[in-house]
């Protein structure tokens, strides 16, 4: 395990070394300052101002030695635009080659300076935490918001890197200008990703990605996907990765996790309309509606530890397994009418939570697509899990019908099992025919890799020994012994995956807890919703099975025209804790609306307050999870318990916890299950809005 500090080094580009954040020095300095402390030598307040006046510093070095290489490189660029124009004239194959290679070095020097960016942001970020978790100050909140928003922020430069953009803006454009485009007149500006770019373009691509978390459309649906990514490779070992990507990526075996995904989705909400009826034709309380809803997501917080486990070692089996037991799953809530079995029901709904194979689906994405189109395969994800949320009750609509074959009835509640079981078991056939299964990265490799850099160090310490003087000085033992201090930020900087609960909870920083907890706020609300309104629209509308599946059919077709506006605008336009922040409030305007306390309980009510409840919910749900993949540890981007399974976990919680809540809310009778499962929600979300205000600053 490396501390950062020594990957700092390492990774440094030789010639700017002087111009890289001084983290050793920083770091010494915050032990400095804790025995000063310790001893009463200091003032906190003074410790305060000096590290302060330290960090500006560092961030000004940075900043400026960025403006100048900016400089340069915009100096190359106008070179190579004054030779550009002169070959419009007197075109000569030679010279755009030269050309081209020109503006390909101005790009392999671009990318150093966009590594070279990263790291230092890193740093900041790095010994910002340390400082806190040294002192127990909130020093990091603080330092943000007086530096953020200033009209002449360093610290903006360093993390949004103010001017870059046009130098890759300039880059890219020539290129393509360059490259075999006779007769087309597409340009960047008229498609941003073209097709067939220049490979360090792509590489640029990437590392701007990485920087700015850009706000475009696909970047946004992509976030509610939650498809957690790894540290970019080092510039010389990209080419690599990307070949390898290439190798494993195939588009039908992607397709058919996507497809997955969708029929998934169909199956958790084509039984929400007529739950309640099933129900009370099996002699149960409608309100036990709730527990046949929940079951389904009782059994996944099972499932999706499994399947995350199992995806270490293969994709194809998962899925296979997965469709086998959703189709039972689906088979035997079909057949618990004709059973009369209510045992049956909540059996085979147990069988779909288990067959939940989305831990499976965000993986593949994760490790086998491509990077250039892992963005448009998330929001795929995305939008094939919208699709189905709308296509579901929609579909329950459409089967009010009723008719027998031989002793087995078809009904608006048994047709949707029978419906299920049948698209599974042609997904079953057309999965066994067409996927592939990718080859799986050996596990020795980490080890040998490990081992080969330990002997590496251990002979390069050896050569360097015979320069060294035997006996080493009192400061270099200060120095020995305080990087022994850095072992916990090193733990952090490993890059091996979680694979327990306990190493997992450890990586849970307070602002990844607050943001799954305005996860689990989200799910419970978005489930009381959606689960008991078949039952408080019959009881207080006398609403029909077509009218509730209309309803929520309409609400999930708003998810995608939400996210396009909110992605494509205002995202560019606010900051995500800002978009956060408004999101969970409206999210609590909508639950206060939703309370019956005027007589009588209005349809406009009841479908203005649920409208805005669940489009505040879904635009809260792509921010949120935006924000947790940028304030969770990198080391949750794999393994068994990886961030997508925590985040997964939490909203199945919220699920779970929501149908029982609604299940447990009917013994008040129905004319108090309203307001009895809509004070949870409402309390949860003002404490997430609470501790989303206290970790404010911390989501920069």
């Amino acid at each position: 395990m490396v501390a950062f500090g020594k990957k700092l080094k390492e990774r440094s580009i030789q010639e700017w070394q002087g111009y890289y954040i001084n983290y050793k020095l920083m770091k010494k300095k915050v032990n400095q300052y804790s025995r000063q402390l310790q001893g009463g030598d200091l003032e906190r307040r003074q410790v305060l101002k000096d590290f302060s006046k330290m960090l500006d510093n560092q961030i000004e070095k940075v900043a400026l030695f960025m403006l100048e290489q900016q400089g340069l490189l915009a100096s190359r660029l106008q070179r190579l635009r004054e030779s550009h124009d002169a070959l419009q004239e007197e075109p000569e194959i030679s010279h755009l080659a030269n050309l081209k290679e020109g503006y390909r070095a101005v790009g392999q020097d671009l990318l150093k300076l966009l590594f070279f960016v990263e790291m230092n942001a890193i740093g900041v970020r790095k010994i910002l935490k340390k400082f806190d978790k040294r002192f127990g100050y909130r020093f990091t909140n603080y330092y943000v918001k007086t530096r953020a928003n200033h009209p002449y922020s360093e610290l903006q430069q360093v993390y949004k890197h103010v001017g870059l953009g046009a130098v890759v803006g300039a880059l890219s454009r020539n290129l393509h200008d360059l490259q075999n485009n006779q007769g087309s007149y597409l340009s960047i500006y008229d498609q941003p990703v073209l097709p067939h770019q220049d490979p360090v373009v792509d590489s640029i691509r990437a590392a701007v990605d990485r920087l700015t978390h850009s706000t475009n459309f696909l970047n946004f649906m992509a976030q509610h996907a939650f498809i957690m990514q790894q540290d970019l490779p080092s510039p010389q070992d990209e080419e690599e990765a990307v070949e390898e990507e290439e190798r494993r990526y195939h588009f039908m075996s992607l397709l058919l996790n996507l497809v997955n995904t969708f029929l998934y989705m169909v199956n958790t909400y084509i039984i929400v309309p007529t739950a309640d009826d099933y129900s009370m034709s099996l002699g149960a309380a409608a309100t036990v509606c709730g527990v046949v809803i929940g079951a389904m997501a009782v059994a996944q917080l099972f499932a999706s530890v499994y399947f995350s486990a199992w995806s270490n070692k293969s994709y194809f089996k998962p899925l296979i397994f997965s469709s086998i037991v959703l189709f039972i799953g689906n088979l035997l809530y079909a057949l618990a009418f004709d059973f009369n079995s209510i045992a049956a029901l909540l059996i085979g709904r147990l069988f779909c939570g288990l067959g939940s194979a989305r831990a499976v689906n965000r993986r593949y994405i994760s490790d086998c697509v491509p990077l250039k189109i892992r963005m448009q395969a998330s929001a795929g994800f995305v939008s094939a899990s919208a699709l189905g949320m709308a296509c579901g009750p929609a579909l329950a609509g459409l089967l009010q019908i009723r008719f027998k074959i031989y002793k087995l009835t078809f009904d608006q509640n048994t047709l949707p099992g029978w419906v299920m079981a049948i698209a599974w078991l042609v997904y079953l056939v057309w999965l066994a025919i067409s996927f592939r299964e990718p080859a799986l990265e050996p596990e020795e490799s980490h080890t040998s890799t490990k081992d080969s850099s330990n002997s590496a160090v251990q002979d390069g310490n050896l050569e360097s020994g015979i320069k060294q003087p035997l006996l080493i000085t009192s400061e270099e033992i200060v120095e020995q012994v305080e990087d022994e201090d850095d072992s916990e930020e090193a733990s952090e900087e490993s890059r091996a995956p979680v694979n327990s609960i306990g190493a997992a909870y450890r990586l849970l920083t307070p602002p990844v807890k607050v943001q799954l907890l305005i996860y689990f706020m989200l799910k419970y609300a978005m489930e009381i919703l959606l689960s008991e309104s078949s039952v408080v629209t019959t009881y207080y509308f006398g609403w029909s099975t077509s009218s509730v599946a209309i309803f929520l059919a309409c609400l999930g077709l708003t998810v995608l025209p939400v996210n396009i506006v909110i992605g494509s605008y205002i995202s560019n336009m606010f900051e995500d804790r800002q978009i956060l922040l408004v999101s969970e409030i409206m999210v609590c305007v909508g639950i206060l609306f939703s309370f019956n306390i005027l007589v009588p309980y209005t349809v406009p009510q009841y479908v203005c307050s649920g409208l805005i409840m669940f489009v505040s919910a879904e635009v809260l749900e792509g921010v949120n999870l935006s924000l947790l993949s940028r304030v969770m540890s990198s080391r949750l981007s794999r393994g068994t318990y990886n961030g997508g399974l925590l985040s997964t976990e939490a909203g199945t919680i919220a699920r779970v916890i929501a149908d029982v809540t609604i299940t447990v809310a009917g013994y008040f009778g129905r004319d108090m299950l309203l307001n009895v499962t809509l004070l949870p929600s409402l309390v949860t979300c003002v404490v997430s809005i609470v501790a989303t205000c206290f970790t404010y600053n911390s989501l920069y």
